[in-house]
C-alpha cells in the first residue's frame, strides 16, 4: 500500500532510523547537522546520468553536498554525496530511501574516495524520499519530494 507522508512525518522518520542504528550511523558532533547551507559549495557533477534533474542539495558539515535528482521518465530518484574540494581519499557515504509504510531497504554506496560517493538509484514514484550523505565525519540529509 501506498503511503504518501508530510515532509515532517518523513523527516521524523528518518531520524529515528537513524537513531536506532540506521546504515549510516551518524559520528559527527551535533554542530556538523547544524552547518548553514552557505558553508557548503559542491555543485552537482551530472553523475546521475542523463534524463536526471536535481530537485534538492543538503549540505554536508562545511565539505560538501548529498544531491537528489529525479528523472521523470523512468520515475526514479538518485542521489550522489559530492566533496567541495577534491582531496586525499577520504570515507564518503550516500543513502537513498523511500518512506513507506513497512520496512524498505536503502541503497547505499560508501568506500573511501577522492569526489564523490555515488550515484544510487530507487524507483520512487508515489512515494517520499529520504536521502543522506557522510563525508568524513561530517552528515546531511532530508526527506520529501513525495510523489
Amino acid at each position: 500500500m501506498k503511503m504518501k507522508l508530510s515532509r515532517r512525518t518523513t523527516t521524523a522518520a528518518a531520524l529515528a532510523t537513524l537513531a536506532l542504528g540506521g546504515t549510516l550511523a551518524a559520528t559527527a558532533p551535533a554542530s556538523a547537522a547544524t552547518t548553514t547551507k552557505a558553508a557548503a559549495t559542491a555543485t552537482y557533477n551530472g553523475a546521475c546520468g542523463t534524463g536526471y534533474k536535481v530537485i534538492d542539495s543538503t549540505p554536508v558539515g562545511n565539505v560538501g553536498k548529498v544531491f537528489l535528482t529525479w528523472n521523470e521518465s523512468t520515475g526514479k530518484n538518485c542521489a550522489v554525496t559530492i566533496r567541495n574540494t577534491p582531496g586525499s581519499k577520504i570515507h564518503m557515504a550516500v543513502e537513498l530511501n523511500i518512506a513507506v509504510d513497512y520496512e524498505h531497504n536503502p541503497v547505499v554506496d560508501s568506500g573511501q574516495y577522492t569526489t564523490y560517493a555515488g550515484p544510487v538509484y530507487m524507483s520512487a514514484r508515489g512515494y517520499c524520499a529520504v536521502w543522506q550523505g557522510v563525508i568524513g565525519t561530517a552528515t546531511g540529509g532530508d526527506s520529501g519530494h513525495c510523489g
